[in-house]
């Protein structure tokens, strides 16, 4: 599958990024877009909308840079789309000890997609988490003996109609850390907006790479329990700045 664009939507990196994505547009059969924004702490929601509005495809796929996808990745989601809805994937949270042994050789031959001993052992000794959402089951019945509860949707991995995020306004950019609030704010908007959260565990894989734990500050917490009790649909600060006076046109 290959009728698909990718854009890295960078939040402040430095030019060593920009010249890693430049060296890779010309092995690649798709279209390969870098934005960019310089580096003002945390305004990871600003560089998704733009993204969002620079996207020229009616249906998003959404990744965090922390995180390697399964080569099936794009078609389960893809296969699986329904409209007013939202896939929401699962993750596989690999420890420091794993992701430092992992190598681009890895990805690049999919070798780190099969579950190694090693990997197994570090799952028991409580280091990596949640190794069986890196099983990848194609049968939708079995899926759904599985997986039973109800769908929640994680910022590194869901998918949804481009149409549906706009009409929330995108993402809530009030929110100037991490931890709380940038993923689960635009998820209870669209719920409330009457869009469907669908199971996509056990396909769509995706392999987290470690970092050290966010904490989770008092504002983030403040503007998230605002947006539960008002209930607003659309956020004000997204796609759009909607409080903005307009702005004065001089002769």
């Amino acid at each position: 599958m290959q009728d698909f664009e990718v854009i890295v939507a960078d939040d402040g990196s430095g030019p060593d990024i920009k010249s890693l994505v430049d060296g890779m547009r010309d092995r690649l059969r798709f279209p390969l877009y870098h934005l960019w924004q310089p580096d003002e702490g945390f305004k990871k929601n600003a560089m998704l909308n733009k993204a969002i509005v620079a996207s020229q495809s009616d249906y998003l796929i959404f990744i965090d840079g922390d995180c390697v996808p399964h080569h099936q990745f794009v078609r389960d989601h893809w296969n699986n789309r329904k409209e007013k809805s939202v896939l929401c994937g699962r993750r596989v949270n690999y420890s420091k000890q794993v992701t430092d042994r992992l190598t681009s050789e890895d990805i690049r031959t999919g070798r780190f997609e099969k579950m190694s001993v090693n990997i197994l052992l570090d799952g028991l000794m409580a280091r990596s988490s949640n190794l069986e959402d890196a099983i990848r089951i194609e049968s939708p019945a079995l899926r759904r003996i599985l997986h039973r509860n109800k769908a929640r949707m994680l910022g590194c991995n869901f998918s949804i109609e481009k149409r549906l995020i706009e009409q929330v306004n995108g993402f809530n950019e009030e929110y100037q850390a991490p931890g709380l609030g940038e993923d689960s704010d635009i998820a209870f908007r669209l719920e409330l907006m009457g869009a469907r959260m669908v199971p996509l565990r056990y396909l769509a894989v995706l392999y987290h790479l470690y970092h050290a734990a966010t904490v989770v500050g008092d504002e983030n917490k403040q503007i998230y329990e605002r947006l539960l009790a008002s209930r607003e649909i659309v956020c004000r600060k997204g796609l759009k700045y909607l409080d903005e006076a307009p702005q004065e046109v001089k002769e």
